[in-house]
């Protein structure tokens, strides 16, 4: 179905479905996750509607993370060590392949040992232990929520809390401080964390008292972890880019054309080259 046809048989809330589910997208006539409408802000709608059309095979780098989430929020696929060096045999491609169909995440011996120290070290960490603490929250939460009129969203929490506190986990390179905003900016978690306090502010789960946390972790021992919240000016940021997403999703709608990037007749060197030569 095309993006922007009629939505029927859809009832706002947080549901627990599969994560393949919740990623081919259940809303009929489409819905916006977080992806798409910085896709959309940040790159353009031609981008924003190939990967609409073009849905992109399993990648096999999304593993690590994918498993490191299993074991800090214990949400997600069944582990597997396939116990071998090389995975590039015939017999070790089908031994994969076969765990894969079932639903589970094939792991290397040192890939699984890695995301156990992880989740040994987060657990160390008072803060961020405190914010996953178990029992505290529900992991991977659907949430499917109209944003405007006609205009679907969807989110999908890693950790939402009974107290109304929403928690991003991201294993990242580095977790200093320092390279945070870099990161943020580059990645649109900005974006990101409006979109999900959005949408759970729509379906009254979430505490604007209670702000978004993200917690960092290095993936090189010794696994350091920073938990940090989002300044005003950021999640301003965040908003103003978001809307800039919803509006150009509603243009395209109406319009029937997703174009790409607009004309640069005359292109600039960058203003601090510029003001060395002032």
């Amino acid at each position: 179905m095309p993006p922007g046809a009629a939505v029927t048989g859809v009832t706002p809330g947080a549901y627990d479905i599969p994560a393949d589910v919740y990623h081919a997208d259940p809303v009929p006539g489409g819905s916006l996750s977080s992806t798409g409408v910085r896709r959309l802000a940040t790159k353009s709608p031609a981008t924003f509607r190939w990967h609409l059309d073009n849905p992109q095979p399993h990648k096999q780098a999304f593993d690590f993370g994918t498993a490191a989430h299993k074991l800090v929020l214990d949400d997600g696929p069944e582990l597997v060590v396939v116990d071998a060096d090389r995975w590039d045999t015939k017999t070790v491609k089908a031994e994969v392949a076969a765990i894969r169909a079932e639903g589970k995440l094939p792991l290397k011996q040192a890939a699984f040992d890695q995301v156990q120290a992880m989740a040994a070290a987060l657990r160390d960490d008072p803060e961020a232990a405190e914010l996953l603490e178990p029992g505290s929250g529900t992991a991977e939460l659907s949430l499917f929520w109209e944003v405007e009129d006609g205009v679907w969203g969807r989110a999908r929490y890693d950790w939402l809390r009974h107290d109304g506190r929403g928690v991003d986990y991201k294993s990242t390179r580095s977790a200093h401080p320092n390279d945070l905003p870099k990161a943020v900016h580059d990645y649109g978690y900005h974006q990101q964390q409006e979109w999900y306090t959005d949408g759970g502010l729509a379906l009254d789960l979430v505490d604007e008292e209670r702000p978004f946390s993200f917690v960092f972790q290095e993936k090189e021992p010794p696994y350091l972890v920073t938990v940090t919240q989002l300044d005003p000016p950021a999640r301003e940021v965040g908003r103003h880019l978001n809307q800039v997403g919803v509006n150009a999703y509603r243009w395209c709608l109406a319009h029937g054309e997703w174009p790409g990037y607009r004309p640069a007749p005359y292109t600039s060197l960058p203003a601090w080259v510029e003001r060395q030569y002032a």
